[in-house]
């Protein structure tokens, strides 16, 4: 007879044999074989499986495209294009291990799928089964897109599915970018950008280091698993354009992407400033030379472009005027570039484009650079080198968060003239005693554009380029440009383009001539022109602009940016434009949005910063600055505070107030019948926070009250239903969202009858095999002594019948 506890057992090795069973699978190498070299890819060819120590074949015996579906998907490959069968890729010998294999497309290995065993068949190598896949696992879609920009989705499974932006960065978008073959990254977009797409979000939290091969080498959650929406679908930029044909990263033969193809650029017209365009859009800083006539050696394939003429500051090459291909030209002269190799930029939590952790690229990798001696001269130079005005601060300290990997420069010192931030004396590339808590940012002004006039949004139009400030020409001058300007000062929109010198001539350099913008462009300078300090103009032809507002939109900075740590301290800035001193004796207000807390402060400069002590959870939420002057008042943006905490592990405990339970390796005995209880703990207490006890039989959480730093739950009697596996979660819910701690580490807890092992083992079963012999005996007994009873009853009536007849004869002689 079976016990509950022997059933019980065998269900335990049950189910221990099929996972190991299943582990083992999983684990099969697999691969595609092509003896046609010419043509083999890494993603077509004869499938084979690595099983028992040798590499065998499957047999095409029932392969169809589900199959072929999750060898593509296992080797990365994208969707499937064709299910091959007899001989496709050639013949060969030895081992065929599967045969009559049959999938439903979505396992994650072939060897989950349905087969007859590794090594049952009946088969012939002419029979051999393989694979065409489409190669790429990853497309690029959404609205704007382009064959080298758009939205990321993955395939998976046999389906489409997005990436959430959480985390995502340029080392993310490298990976993507490599992966298609479109160059380097230019940017990782974040908030669906290229419009929300739709089903499965299939990768979350992913982190690159940017030298993956693949998305999928990167970490992340895990497919599927995620906590977003499609308004946090991520994108890449890439460049679409590559240098070949040298050692260095930052030199060599320019070659660009065109049709699903790469081709080289001819060199008729080929110039510095075509160069430029090239070296800035691959992030190699500044160009040094417009090599000729092949000078990194003859490409091949498609000459795309011929007479390029960039004017220098366009964003890609794709942006200059490109001539038509000239049948004269031959690959012996393919243009190339020679760039610094040293790129900048600014990064970090709540960085814009003006204002960031500073970062380098150099050896084509990108670092920080270390706070030592970090002041306003440095800032100056790295805002001037990235075209974003002046210096309003040279933060330390990670102010825009922590970076990773290299700190490329320490101990920095410019004069402030210096046209890029290497050209300043450092401690040589990659020497520094620092660590990325140090990490040096800037804040610009963000607008190399003034207004100078009646009003911070009126005025005469002047743009800061090569440390100096000029005006622009008003030829072609029209609304579309002083869109362009009143939005880049935060001033509204335009309501009109002045020109002819209204607002007064202005003097020294005319920077730009022959405006030409769209009206969507974030900075005058992106808009079409003939090229800094080219034109045809006097000061009598000074263009302006009219906005719509009188102040221009405050701007907001955090410090740190945007996370502060629970009962730390916090500054934040309120500031406005500082391109004029007129109408600064107004009043600056923090407030936050979601919550009660508002401070005013006056203000004879351009900024005000407000500091919280000892931040609290309900500083958490939304916040805007206002500036206002006698009856007229401006709104910042808002800037979003998060109040973060470093939820330590819960620690997880059982025990029983009358000796119920017992540690073992394992976990925990509980005897039947016995009390115990779970407690949660942690060496930390926050206001609000709550335990919830979770176990694998159930969904359930079991809200535990929290005292002070610990909780627990109580059961009155324990039974076989509370045999399972434990844990604690400890939570702390804010006005705006949940903070959750990870799990405690699970505790098993085994119900048994008895601690005793001679109980347990020896003596309840053999009173379990005593009752079950009793009883088989008493039943046998009991069947066999039914017929005698029987006849004895019958022979008891007959006697007594007998008895009553004697009785009645004696009465009647009587």
């Amino acid at each position: 007879m079976w016990t509950q506890s022997s059933v019980f057992y065998l269900a335990i090795v049950a189910t221990v044999s099929y996972l190991s069973a299943s582990s083992a699978a999983t684990d099969v190498q697999i691969r595609l074989v092509n003896p046609l070299e010419s043509e083999s890819t890494r993603c077509s060819g004869r499938v084979e499986i690595y099983h028992n120590n040798s590499w065998g074949m499957v047999c095409d015996y029932g392969w169809g495209i589900n199959d072929a579906e999750v060898v593509c998907s296992q080797l990365d490959c994208g969707p499937a294009v064709n299910a091959t069968q007899q001989l496709f890729f050639g013949q060969e010998t030895g081992q065929i291990w599967l045969t009559d294999v049959s999938c439903s497309g979505t396992e994650s290995s072939l060897t989950e799928c349905k087969h007859r065993g590794f090594g049952t068949h009946s088969c012939g190598h002419y029979w051999d089964a393989g694979v065409i896949c489409s190669g790429v696992p990853i497309r690029l879609a959404g609205s704007g897109s382009t064959q080298c920009s758009g939205r990321v989705e993955y395939y998976y499974k046999k389906r489409w599915g997005t990436v959430c932006d959480n985390g995502w960065d340029i080392n993310d978008a490298e990976v993507v970018c490599r992966q298609l073959d479109c160059g380097p990254a230019l940017k990782a977009t974040r908030s669906a950008q290229f419009g929300e797409g739709t089903g499965d979000i299939l990768l979350d939290n992913v982190a690159c280091s940017g030298s993956e091969s693949s998305l999928t080498e990167c970490q992340h959650r895990g497919f599927g698993t995620h906590n977003c929406g499609h308004h946090q679908d991520a994108g890449v930029i890439c460049s679409g354009i590559r240098l070949a044909g040298s050692q260095s990263p930052s030199s060599g033969r320019v070659e660009i992407y065109h049709k699903n193809s790469w081709g080289t650029v001819c060199d008729d017209g080929w110039d510095i400033n075509d160069a430029q365009v090239v070296c800035r859009q691959l992030v190699y800083g500044t160009a040094l030379a417009a090599p000729k006539e092949a000078h990194f050696g003859e490409g091949s394939g498609p000459i795309w472009f011929d007479d390029v003429a960039c004017l220098g500051n366009e964003r890609s090459i794709t942006q200059c005027q490109l001539g038509d291909l000239r049948s004269s030209c031959r690959h012996h002269k393919d243009a190339g570039v020679i760039c610094s190799g040293v790129a900048i930029r600014l990064a970090g939590s709540g960085s814009t484009q003006c204002s960031g952790r500073v970062e380098i690229a150099y050896n084509k990798t990108w670092g920080t650079v270390c706070d030592h001696n970090w002041d306003i001269n440095d800032a100056e130079v790295v805002c001037r080198e990235l075209n974003c005005g002046t210096a309003l601060n040279a933060t330390r300290s990670a102010h825009f968060g922590e970076g990773t990997g290299e700190i490329w420069l320490d101990d920095v010192s410019c004069s402030g003239s210096e046209r890029s931030l290497t050209e300043c004396q450092h401690r040589e590339f990659g020497r520094h005693s620092c660590t990325h808590s140090k990490d040096a940012g800037v804040i610009c002004s963000g607008v190399p554009v003034r207004l100078s006039g009646s009003t911070l949004c009126s005025g005469r139009v002047e743009i800061f380029y090569n440390n100096t400030w000029g005006t622009v020409c008003h030829d072609n001058w029209d609304i579309n440009d002083a869109e362009v300007v009143c939005r880049e000062l935060g001033c509204g929109t335009a309501q009109s383009a002045a020109a002819s010198a209204r607002f007064g001539e202005g003097s020294g350099s005319i920077w730009l001539d022959d405006v030409s913008c769209s009206g969507s462009e974030r900075s005058l300078t992106e808009c079409q022109h003939r090229g800094f300090g080219t034109h045809d103009c006097t000061h009598s032809k000074d263009a302006g602009v009219v906005c719509s507002v009188i102040f221009p939109k405050p701007r907001i900075f955090m410090n740190p940016a945007n996370k502060v740590k629970w009962r730390s301290d916090l500054n934040i800035t309120c500031s406005i434009s500082p391109q004029s001193q007129q109408h600064l004796q107004g009043e600056f207000t923090l407030k936050q949005i979601s919550g009660s807390f508002s401070q005013t402060k006056p203000s004879t400069t351009n900024s005000a910063t407000f500091k919280i002590l000892n931040v609290d959870f309900d500083k958490d939420g939304l916040y805007q600055c206002e500036y206002s002057h006698d009856s007229s008042i401006s709104t910042s943006d808002s800037a979003n505070l998060s109040v973060i905490v470093s939820l330590e592990w819960p620690r997880i405990s059982v025990m029983s107030p009358n000796g119920g339970v017992v540690k073992v390796p394992e976990g925990a005995e509980i005897i039947k019948g016995y009390s115990f209880n779970f407690t949660c703990t942690t060496s930390v207490h926050y206001p609000g926070a709550v335990f919830f006890l979770i176990f694998s039989r159930s969904n359930m959480k079991y809200n535990m009250t929290s005292v002070n730093n610990s909780a627990y739950l109580s059961f009155p009697v324990a039974d076989f239903e509370h045999d399972a596996d434990y844990s604690c979660v400890y939570e702390i819910t804010l006005p705006s969202r949940k903070i959750t701690a990870q799990e405690a580490r699970w505790i098993r807890a085994f119900v048994i009858y008895s601690r005793t092992p001679f109980l347990r083992y020896v003596f309840l079963p053999l009173i379990l095999l005593l009752e079950n012999i009793a009883l088989h005996f008493y039943y046998k007994v009991s069947k066999k002594q039914k017929p005698a009873k029987k006849e004895n009853a019958e022979t008891d009536v007959s006697r007594a019948e007998e008895v009553h007849a004697e009785e009645e004869a004696a009465e009647e002689i009587e």
